[in-house]
């Protein structure tokens, strides 16, 4: 017996699906923020960015992304640029616009921790499963892999080492601790339900 064509996702379904997984992202870096955390890749970037200079984490995340859409090309091709983009695009704007509908009066960074890298993951998967991503240094790391060699887990673990220890001299090392389980949570998250044996559906656009 052959076994089914996988499901295809419709256009529409995948600009609802690159929405709404921006939308738990956006959500959970604005819970990040106001906690004080951080996370890995190029939002680390963006955090630090927020932190050390007073530079809107939306900005930062959008203009630190640029440079990577080539290697995405490159790497992924355009239907995954486009996607990706639109995904970082609307990242960008929502968690800067989250502050306008709510206001979070009192924040504890470890319960910030576990829920808002609940819903970071819960956004990768949806974005990854309709072929889009938040880009960075995940690309670069997968170029450097195919063109130099260079393992990609290790090379962003280093990154990601380096942006919690830069982070220190922003970020009191309890709220580093912190955002090392927001990290946890949010990997746990993908690991457990980003399985290609779960789920095969594709995007047809």
């Amino acid at each position: 017996m052959t076994e089914p064509e996988a499901p295809k996702h419709s256009l529409g379904e995948d600009i609802f699906a690159i929405f709404v997984g921006a939308l738990f992202i956006s959500f959970g870096i604005v819970l990040f923020k106001k906690a004080g955390l951080l996370t890995g890749g190029t939002s680390g970037l963006a955090f630090l960015a927020y932190y050390l200079a007073a530079i809107p984490f939306g900005l930062a995340f959008f203009v630190i992304n640029l440079p990577f859409y080539v290697l995405a090309v490159m790497r992924m091709g355009w239907r995954f640029t486009v996607k990706t983009f639109c995904a970082v695009a609307l990242v960008s704007v929502m968690s800067e616009l989250h502050g306008t509908f709510i206001e979070i009066g009192r924040l504890q960074p470890f319960y910030a921790a576990i829920i808002g890298g609940l819903l970071l993951g819960m956004g990768f998967l949806v974005l990854f499963r309709h072929q889009a991503s938040l880009g960075g240094i995940n690309i670069l790391a997968l170029y450097l892999q195919d063109r130099f060699g260079l393992k990609a887990g290790k090379f962003q673990l280093a990154v990601d080492v380096a942006v919690l220890i830069v982070s220190l001299l922003a970020v009191d090392w309890l709220l580093v601790l912190a955002s090392v389980i927001g990290s946890v949570a949010m990997n746990g998250m993908i690991w457990v339900n980003h399985r290609r044996d779960r789920y095969v559906g594709w995007s047809a656009t």
